[in-house]
């Protein structure tokens, strides 16, 4: 089996101090074939403010030569990339992509809407479902403007706030009423040609993805990236063979793998 984890961090991400060839001796361990380190590049600060620098490819491409030196052979490694909160500022997210080495980006929503304070979801308080459902209202209003933007080739963690709002504050969250927008942005990614990744959250939210992966293949979904969103060596590919069981029990064939940002689809 052609196992992938296609959702990593190392030291270059803020909220990670793992060096990639510590992750790539994971991957190894963990029988993988190929890792790609997806790093972070948020337009937005964890406090809404617009990121100052732009995107410093050259530290990301350093490590990633040096780690192909030594895993050749043994690890197919990719160079992506984590890009936050693009609909906000279309030309600079495309400006961060604009690289000949980047083989996959993942475009992500950590952020609420500029104009809703611009706050990182992780620092909401999310003590009733009123503030849960709000925040909601304003990430999938986010998600329909990102679906469509050629910045980004997978969708990133589409459930992602339920992670703060049900495993973390203890909230009972259902994305029912979010339905109709959810196929609505799941018609736009395949229209536009773009994959959607089952996020594992490090192996503790692989069946949560179930209703999600039903609707794309009703849409006709087919491009999934899996991955586990390790920021440590020690959660590298965790979820990915139980995301696997899941995405043949849904009906997919295959797992989305990317070179120079070109999918290609590999056997489950």
């Amino acid at each position: 089996m052609y196992l992938i984890d296609y959702h990593t961090h190392t030291r270059l991400s803020p909220d990670s101090e793992a060096p990639l060839a510590e992750m790539a001796q994971a991957a190894v361990r963990a029988g993988l074939s190929e890792l790609c380190v997806t790093d972070h590049y948020d337009l937005l600060e964890l406090d809404g403010t617009p990121a100052a620098a732009p995107c410093d490819w050259a530290p990301a491409v350093e490590q990633l030569r040096e780690a192909q030196d030594a895993f050749r052979g043994r690890l197919t490694l990719r160079l992506g990339l984590e890009l936050g909160s693009a609909p906000f500022f279309p030309d600079k997210a495309q400006a961060a992509v604009d690289r000949p080495e980047v083989d996959f980006v993942i475009g992500s929503l950590h952020n609420l809407t500029p104009e809703a304070g611009g706050g990182d979801f992780y620092f909401v308080d999310y003590q009733t479902p009123e503030t849960c459902y709000a925040c909601l209202d304003n990430y999938f209003g986010s998600m329909l403007r990102l679906a469509p933007m050629s910045c980004c080739d997978a969708l990133g963690h589409i459930i992602y706030p339920l992670r703060y709002m049900n495993l973390r504050a203890g909230q009972n969250v259902s994305l029912d009423r979010y339905r109709d927008q959810l196929r609505e942005i799941l018609r736009l990614a395949v229209h536009n040609g773009r994959s959607i990744e089952v996020n594992t959250y490090n192996g503790r939210t692989v069946d949560d993805w179930r209703p999600v992966l039903a609707l794309y293949r009703e849409v006709g979904g087919e491009l999934v990236t899996v991955g586990s969103d390790a920021h440590s060596p020690e959660n590298v590919a965790k979820g990915v063979r139980e995301a696997y069981e899941l995405l043949a029990d849904t009906g997919f064939r295959y797992v989305t793998v990317y070179e120079k940002r070109v999918p290609r689809p590999v056997k489950l």
